[in-house]
């Protein structure tokens, strides 16, 4: 499979692995040095990892020294009895203490993570510098719907003999089309594990079981810099969603709609998803967060 020259460049930045221990399980991270610059760190979306993000991090690096992590349940990092927000946004600002950032970082989160994104901000606003949602829906009056039914979609995840066996059968949820092939194949093969019959996802199924909470009052409450990405055609966060999440955060943040995107528009649209938020993040040094008061 033909892969593009930038792609090719991106993902031959050398990165260093590293665990952090958060309540007694290892959470595993991904990071692109850089230190003394302002922390980013990026967080995938549900049943995904920090490899989603390896072929984008390396175009933030001059500007920021970036991290991408396995939330618990995922990856490369360790499996708990039981999943939380709460325990996720530990995860992130154990890792960010960890990476040795100079201050409060950026936190960037897709789908689920970005769900998790808007819950360390609503707790821990005072310890980040911005909190950039990537097509993660807060709805009107039900707001896990959709994630409730992607989370029944993964809790019967198959074993196969061979990982080019199971590579068949991964599939993006919810389903969309994608024409980059070689990014889904790319973050599909580092979605698996091989087990003593075979091949399986390296997520754990019953991460879903206890995380489905609505999350209206924590986007509300959040008291920092906030954004919202969606894609243009995306089921998960259509455009009455946005608006209704828009009001929610003030009617003062910025909504920024990728073009002929998807829910996955860090795979289907990566290059316009790298240019709107190193633009968003290049402004927000001359903008003032929000604070509790106002």
């Amino acid at each position: 499979m033909e892969h593009p020259e930038w792609f090719q460049r991106a993902l031959a930045i050398p990165f260093d692995e590293a665990t952090v221990e958060v309540e007694g399980t290892d959470v595993h991270y991904l990071d692109w040095g850089a230190l003394g610059k302002p922390g980013l760190v990026l967080v995938h979306g549900g049943a995904a990892h920090a490899h989603w993000w390896a072929f984008l991090a390396p175009f933030f690096t001059t500007d920021f020294h970036v991290v991408a992590l396995d939330l618990s349940g995922h990856g490369d990092s360790g499996r708990r009895d039981r999943y939380s927000h709460d325990l996720w946004s530990e995860e992130i600002l154990a890792v960010a203490a960890d990476a040795g950032f100079p201050g409060a970082p950026v936190v960037v989160g897709h789908s689920l993570g970005g769900l998790v994104t808007i819950n360390t901000a609503a707790l821990h606003g005072d310890r980040m510098a911005g909190a950039v949602i990537v097509d993660s829906p807060v709805r009107r009056p039900d707001p896990e719907s959709e994630t409730g039914a992607r989370g029944r979609a993964f809790r019967s995840p198959g074993t196969y003999p061979t990982l080019e066996k199971a590579l068949d059968h991964f599939r993006l949820i919810p389903p969309q089309p994608c024409d980059n092939e070689y990014i889904v194949e790319y973050v599909g093969r580092r979605s698996l594990h091989e087990v003593s019959d075979g091949w399986t996802w390296k997520f754990d199924p019953h991460l879903f079981t206890h995380t489905l909470v609505p999350m209206n009052e924590q986007l509300a409450s959040v008291a920092t810099r906030v954004a919202l990405f969606r894609g243009e055609h995306s089921v998960v966060v259509p455009p009455d969603t946005a608006e209704y999440m828009y009001e929610l955060m003030g009617r003062s943040s910025p909504v920024i709609s990728i073009p002929d995107a998807h829910h996955h528009l860090i795979l289907d649209q990566p290059l316009a998803f790298v240019a709107a938020l190193r633009t968003l993040l290049a402004d927000w040094h001359h903008s003032e967060p929000i604070s509790a008061a106002d």
